[in-house]
């Protein structure tokens, strides 16, 4: 769908959405070993995500099903949705060709929705970041031939940084396609040590964030590609509210902070797009002081219950004024998706 079509008829877009096939082949049986997802649909319209025998989550219907979320799309005044799998299939642990395969298959899933459904979702593939050659090649796949609009990537891969000149590759040839990259916490570090109370969702997740974003800027992406797009799940996760932290740390000992990229951190606010994730208006209004009403992005986590229950409704409780509010909730994803008109 043309991105003018979006601009003049959207009323919000949510780049922040997941999606699974409905049914996945038997990946243990495939490949002789264990370690991946399969759904039990134990009833209608509900599945449990089994990893080996080990529960992981229960889904519902709007998880696999295009028409269920365009339903619910429409109580929530969100009528388009950037897709993009569920991290826990990234998959980066196992063997490359056995990962590949299965984001091959995901992501020809995602073309399938948003070719059938072109006024509603807009989509990004994943890739087997563990091996650069195969990723390149995947990434290629996904724009020049599924029409995928970039790709979703985690905030380490197998706990390297995504500064390492190994991934260097895929970031020149992600601004060659002029593909956009959305970043999303997994493999959080730390999980092993505080299992109890959630904590690797309500903490690990945000660290995972903020070390991405600070090893692109530290390891000179961002100034090495100045063309590509990153857009950072979950507000930033705990970068914006840790900057002054950071930004001191910079300054005091280049010795540590500046040895790639001698840039201060903080000018690099405003490079990149977060999305609205923040659960609280204090923390929104931080968010677009630092980072600007062009960098802000609705995203909702959608269908998961630790997301925003409806897309959008915190940047609209802001009461801006409406150019504003349209940038955030339309414009600023458009121009992350496709690049400025």
């Amino acid at each position: 769908m043309c991105q003018n079509h979006f601009r003049k008829n959207a009323q919000c877009i949510d780049i922040h959405t997941h999606i699974l096939p409905e049914k996945m082949p038997d990946w243990s049986k495939k490949f002789g070993y264990g370690g991946f997802v399969s759904l039990e649909h134990h009833k209608i319209g509900c599945a449990r995500m089994m990893i080996d025998d080990v529960f992981f989550r229960e889904i519902m219907s709007n998880c696999w099903e295009p028409k269920d979320r365009i339903e619910e799309m429409k109580s929530f005044l969100s009528d388009v949705q950037v897709l993009s799998t569920i991290p826990v299939m990234f998959n980066y642990h196992i063997n490359a060709m056995d990962s590949l395969m299965i984001q091959q298959f995901l992501n020809d899933h995602i073309a399938s929705v948003c070719k059938a459904y072109p006024n509603h979702f807009i989509g990004l593939g994943s890739i087997p970041m563990q091996d650069p050659d195969l990723a390149v090649k995947e990434l290629e796949r996904c724009v020049l031939e599924l029409g995928l609009a970039g790709i979703q990537i985690g905030t380490n891969i197998n706990n390297l940084n995504l500064s390492e000149k190994m991934f260097w590759p895929i970031w020149q040839r992600a601004e060659e396609l002029n593909a956009c990259i959305f970043v999303h916490p997994w493999n959080m570090m730390g999980q092993k040590d505080m299992n109890k109370y959630w904590l690797p969702w309500l903490v690990g997740m945000p660290a995972e964030s903020s070390r991405a974003i600070c090893s692109l800027i530290f390891g000179g992406i961002f100034q090495q590609f100045p063309k590509l797009r990153f857009a950072f799940a979950h507000g930033g996760g705990s970068f914006p509210f840790t900057l002054g932290r950071i930004e001191h740390g910079f300054e005091m000992r280049p010795d540590l902070c500046a040895i790639d990229n001698a840039i201060s951190p903080e000018s690099y606010c405003g490079h990149f797009w977060v999305d609205s994730l923040v659960h609280h208006p204090k923390a929104f209004a931080y968010n677009l002081e630092l980072f600007g009403n062009e960098k802000i992005v609705v995203g909702s986590d959608y269908p998961f219950p630790l997301g925003e229950l409806s897309p959008g409704e915190l940047v609209r409780s802001m009461n801006y004024e409406s150019s504003i509010e349209k940038k955030i909730l339309v414009d600023n994803a458009l121009d992350w998706v496709y690049g400025h008109a």
